[in-house]
Formats: C-alpha cells, sequence, structure tokens
C-alpha cells in the first residue's frame, strides 16, 4: 500500500517550513552582513567546506522538526565565528594558513602536461581537458599554464604571442612554479 504521508503535508506543517525558511534567511543575511561576504567566498578548500556547512544547516532546519529555528541560527553563528577565527588566523600565521589551505599546484607549462603534478591533484587528462576546453583553448600554442588553484578551481593562462611574457609573481605561491621557464623582463 503506498503512503501518502510522503507526498502529502498539512496546512501547519507547511506553515512552520515557510517561517522557518524566513528566519533562517534573516539570520543568514544578519550574520553574513555582520561577518562579511568573504563567508561565502572560495578563497581556500576550507572555506568551500563551512559554505557546505551552511546549506546543510540551512536544508535540515527548513526541511525538518528538527533542529529547531533558534538551535539552527546558533549553529550558524558558530560556523561563521568560526570561519571568522580561522580567517583571521589564516593572515597572521603561516603555520594555520599552511594547516587549513591547500597550495595551488602548476599542472601545465606552455603545452606540456606536468603528469607527476596532475596525478598529485588526482585529475585526469580527460579532466584537463574539459578545463582546457571551458577556457576556449582551440590550440596547445593558446595555453601558457594551467594552475590547479587551491579551491580546487583550474585556471588556465593563455599564451599570446603578443603580450609581454607571464611575470612570476603571478605565480606565487604555486607549487612546481620553478618548473616555469623564467621571463625575460
Amino acid at each position: 500500500m503506498i503512503d501518502s504521508a510522503w507526498i502529502t503535508t498539512t496546512l501547519p506543517a507547511s506553515l512552520m517550513v515557510v517561517l522557518k525558511a524566513v528566519g533562517v534567511y534573516a539570520a543568514l543575511i544578519g550574520l553574513t552582513r555582520l561577518v562579511g561576504l568573504r563567508s561565502f567566498s572560495k578563497m581556500s578548500s576550507y572555506d568551500f567546506a563551512i559554505t557546505v556547512a551552511f546549506g546543510s544547516v540551512l536544508a535540515s532546519t527548513v526541511l525538518s522538526g528538527e533542529p529547531p529555528l533558534l538551535q539552527s541560527i546558533i549553529a550558524l553563528a558558530a560556523l561563521f565565528a568560526i570561519q571568522y577565527v580561522v580567517s583571521l588566523l589564516r593572515t597572521h600565521s603561516g603555520t594555520v594558513a599552511a594547516a587549513v589551505d591547500n597550495g595551488p599546484m602548476l599542472i601545465m607549462v606552455g603545452p606540456d602536461i606536468l603528469h607527476d603534478n596532475l596525478r598529485a591533484v588526482r585529475m585526469t587528462e580527460d579532466d584537463l581537458y574539459a578545463k582546457l576546453r571551458e577556457a576556449n583553448v582551440t590550440r596547445w600554442d593558446q595555453v601558457r599554464a594551467v594552475v590547479m588553484e587551491s579551491t580546487g578551481d583550474v585556471s588556465v593562462l593563455h599564451a599570446d604571442p603578443e603580450a609581454p611574457p607571464l611575470e612570476a609573481g603571478l605565480l606565487h605561491g604555486v607549487r612546481q612554479a620553478d618548473q616555469f621557464p623564467p621571463s625575460s623582463s
């Protein structure tokens, strides 16, 4: 027999979903205003994990009776506070930054794929080709460098024969950047 409780709802249950959604949304806006937009950045993998945790709290709050709204707001506030403190510590301590952040890694130099680095970041050649296509690369000679960023994003630096060489500072902090040829400037 089909249990219609999986499909239907009651008016009081619907009203509670709406009230909790409005309440947790208002708390999210208030906390974001208090702490700042950096709360939703993807500056590091840690930031991404916190953003996912925000979403989890929001979803569980809106769609179930547990946790109660106030408990959810406290959980959001705690996550915002943790992220704020960690971001302060990251800016003031290289040790904390090294513990929390993944370092970016060079995975292509010009048209040459650095296969050891590709394996180190656990990326396949097919993943790389997809990222090159996303970046509108149509020829190998259009690639100056490809970097797997600390957030997991892939940056494709385009080669333009008429442009000046890539400045070394743009690869600051990128692991294996010493494999990139030095600029002549």
